[in-house]
């Protein structure tokens, strides 16, 4: 009899990953969700008695769906697949429930491990694996997958540095003309101040800019963090924030390198603005951009007043040799 199998995950190229990853030998029923929402739906419905879940997703993220599994006592095994790799978030999964804690992106070998470590594979051998329902993937969507676990491993690196845990959303990817991109960063809070650097990045038909505004109100906690004396020292600021632009850019820019087996150099730093709105920033600068895929991430720190946004901007010539590369994953 088939094992029922849920993958949980808001990424259509993350589920047909997981899903293609899952050992031939195995005798399953998939089913897929899009959030946690729809996931404990499925439990509940008994088509997760083994559950693949992803932790950052709308709706309900994997941390409540770990946490309704416990209130309710539904019989599902949890297995979390995520870019989120944490040592802190490992602890908190483990804490609710979860069995075990896979990183992005998934390899066989890592499935079919954990399944024989847990005795999951071996008392389900069958005829082999069901066919799963076909999953459309389109390519911002492996873009905001891409990013997703670039992210996970900028924080990752941060945390460790800082000893705190990040909290990560979901990554924000579109293809924007300048007017649209005015639009995304005016989000960013209208009525504060903040201070922003650019750092520009070439690969093999790939360039861009990697742009972190620091929320002007997150300098005298981060300088603490960091052991700074003075934080409300303009050179501390500077320190601040180059240090921080340095682990999440390059982490980031390492992160999407390894994912497209490309390698990227990064030019030096370079100051946009400090503790100016961003409407000044956008007027300022304008001219630096025109229609770009932005990938947009906002790192905050748990239990701290600390906010950054993250924006790559890759070039409109960039376009097709991502699309590209994104292709193979597509397959």
């Amino acid at each position: 009899m088939s094992i029922p199998v849920l993958i949980c995950d808001d990424s259509a190229l993350a589920r047909k990953q997981m899903a293609r990853t899952l050992p031939k030998e195995w005798d399953v029923d998939i089913t897929f969700a899009n959030n946690g929402a729809e996931g404990i739906e499925a439990i509940r419905a008994g088509k997760g008695e083994v559950v693949f879940l992803d932790l950052n997703m709308p709706v309900m993220d994997g941390y409540e769906v770990l946490q309704t599994i416990q209130q309710e006592d539904l019989p599902a095994l949890v297995i979390v697949v995520s870019g989120d790799i944490q040592i802190k978030a490992h602890e908190r999964v483990k804490a609710l429930g979860a069995l075990d804690f896979i990183q992005k992106p998934v390899s066989a070998d890592a499935i079919s491990n954990i399944l024989q470590e847990y005795g999951i594979l071996t008392i389900a051998l069958g005829d082999g694996v069901a066919d799963s329902p076909m999953i459309e993937v389109d390519l911002l969507d492996a873009c905001r997958e891409v990013a997703n676990v670039a992210m996970g491993r900028a924080a990752d690196l941060l945390a460790k540095l800082l000893d705190v845990f990040v909290l990560l959303p979901i990554p924000n990817v579109n293809v924007l003309e300048v007017s649209e991109l005015t639009m995304t960063l005016k989000a960013t809070e209208e009525h504060s101040t903040v201070s922003a650097l650019c750092q520009g990045f070439i690969g093999a038909g790939i360039a861009g800019e990697a742009l972190l505004l620091f929320h002007d109100s997150s300098f005298k906690d981060m300088a603490k963090l960091m052991g700074l004396e003075n934080p409300e020292d303009k050179n501390t600021e500077m320190e601040v924030m180059i240090d921080t632009g340095n682990v999440l850019i390059g982490a980031f820019l390492n992160g999407i390198s390894e994912q497209l087996h490309m390698k990227f150099s990064q030019g030096h730093p370079v100051v946009l603005g400090r503790h100016c709105t961003v409407n000044d920033l956008i007027h300022d600068n304008s001219e630096k951009w025109s229609r770009t895929l932005a990938m947009e991430i906002n790192y905050r720190i748990e239990d701290h007043d600390i906010q950054c946004d993250l924006l790559l901007l890759f070039t409109e010539d960039s376009l097709p040799t991502l699309n590209y590369k994104l292709g193979y994953l597509l397959d």
